[in-house]
């Protein structure tokens, strides 16, 4: 018996573990239940590409999921509906319009040198456009809270300063060269800050981008000229190259971008650079925010149903299965919070199906101690001793406990690699818990059966079979 007491330690030792990860790390909930938010992206086709296909589309799946990575959303969910749109669910993700800009910009980045001869005209339209986005941030704040209407006269004044805006951009825009350098040659982007603690986005090009970069700062440098740095044709930056640079450029294929960044806008900028840009232009359709309520009513009533049903389970296996019950009862618990810490340390996000599969596992695992207590007691029936048919219980549920088992994993490994989304969610949480109730079956139930019947209150096989007779004796050992 020395060893199932040293497998007793291990039990003691997971279980304590357990209940930390569980009390020290939250667990993580998905947009069903924690709330977030959920945006319809829609392709659309160009002239050089009229027709959608299907590599298209897993280009620009592609290239949404690298920006959802970037945006450090777990359990993000990004798949396609139909031939031309993508569904991205964001749980946790309150700012909705901060997801679209991210998500649905373009990111188009290009490095144009100033013409010749425009540097007073250019002063002039940057004070323009600065004194339009003054105006329309003064009446944005000023504008009604809530869902408040919106003035005729307020409404219009913003609509001609948003055209204005796009009309002082595009003159300035033409002030720039045609871009020599673009984004497709970069290889990171990282945002950070400089020596006076300003944000800025840092850049590394490819030895290409770099040689074309050390080209445009050594064309422009000690004239005046300013290297102008675009983001969708909006001009972010327009620095001056020194004219130490005048004979090599500005070398070593790094540079940073700088403007007026705030650390939420110079991050935006450097997960849509890191991302890539689009191949095709795309237009967020459907933007809606998931609020918490919702979650909060199927967590508990998921958090009832499941207690309900552990509950019976717990009440009918210590009925019908006298003692043997009542240690598969403890049994289940031990797997329930190391299926849950598992959870939790693997960075699972439960979603309403995921706990569906957990709750399914919980009967895989009551099925497996069923097995386990109808062999031994057909082993009692045909006078074995009690510790034989324990035993013999155990070596003769274990194949058929090993087929549904792996018959099952089977099934979870098709659902996760042929399924999408919430679908994923419930094959990862019912395949850890069959890997779990496994261990739980034939180690935790195992353990506390042999060391019950090594006490001699214990021995008794009217406790494991009711109606066998306790007259003949039955010793713990064959």
């Amino acid at each position: 018996m020395a060893k199932y007491r040293a497998w007793l330690g291990v039990i003691l030792a997971l279980t304590i573990a357990a209940v930390v990860v569980i009390t020290q790390i939250p667990t993580r909930l998905g947009l069903d239940l924690r709330g977030g938010s959920q945006l319809t992206i829609q392709v659309q086709p160009t002239k050089a590409i009229p027709t959608i296909s299907e590599r298209d589309m897993e280009v620009v799946q592609s290239v949404v999921e690298g920006r959802v990575n970037g945006l450090g959303v777990s359990e993000a969910v990004v798949q396609q509906l139909g031939n031309n749109q993508l569904l991205v669910q964001l749980p946790g993700v309150s700012d909705p319009e901060q997801a679209e800009r991210v998500l649905g910009g373009t990111a188009q980045l290009e490095f144009r040198a100033q013409r010749a001869g425009t540097d007073q005209q250019l002063a002039i339209e940057n004070q323009v456009l600065q004194g339009h986005l003054g105006e329309l941030a003064a009446l944005q704040a000023s504008l009604p809270e809530g869902a408040a209407p919106i003035e005729a006269e307020t409404q219009a004044r913003i609509e001609k300063l948003q055209a204005d805006i796009q009309a002082s951009e595009a003159a300035i825009a033409k002030l720039f060269e045609p871009s020599t350098l673009g984004g497709d040659q970069l290889t990171d982007a990282i945002a950070g800050t400089d020596s006076a603690g300003r944000w800025v986005v840092s850049i590394r090009f490819s030895n290409e981008g770099g040689n074309r970069f050390a080209e445009l700062t050594k064309a422009i440098a000690g004239t005046g000229r300013a290297i102008g740095i675009f983001l969708d044709n909006r001009l972010l930056s327009a620095p001056q190259v020194n004219v130490q640079y005048a004979e090599t450029g500005i070398t070593g294929g790094g540079a940073e971008i700088s403007g007026s960044f705030t650390a939420e806008s110079a991050n935006e900028l450097a997960i849509q650079l890191r991302g890539g840009a689009l191949p095709l232009p795309v237009e967020v359709v459907e933007n809606r925010t998931v609020g918490p309520t919702l979650g909060r009513d199927s967590i508990q009533r998921s958090l009832y149903a499941g207690l309900a049903g552990l509950a019976l389970v717990l009440v009918f296996m210590a009925v019908y299965y006298r003692l043997p019950g009542i240690l598969a009862d403890v049994a289940l618990i031990i797997y329930a919070l190391l299926t849950w810490a598992a959870f939790n340390l693997l960075g699972v996000t439960l979603t309403l199906p995921g706990i569906a599969g957990f709750i399914l596992s919980i009967g895989m695992a009551v099925d497996a101690n069923v097995l386990i207590f109808e062999r031994t007691r057909e082993e009692l029936r045909s006078d074995k001793t009690l510790y034989r048919s324990v035993e013999s219980g155990f070596f003769r549920a274990f194949s058929s406990i090993l087929d549904g088992n792996v018959t099952t994993l089977i099934s979870c490994l098709a659902l996760f690699y042929f399924g999408a989304g919430l679908v994923k969610g419930f094959a990862l949480t019912l395949g850890i818990g069959v890997l779990i109730s496994m261990f739980t079956a034939l180690t935790c139930t195992r353990t506390l059966m042999f060391l019950a019947i090594s006490l001699p209150q214990f021995r008794r096989p009217s406790l494991f079979c009711p109606g066998l007779s306790t007259a003949r004796p039955n010793p713990v050992r064959p």
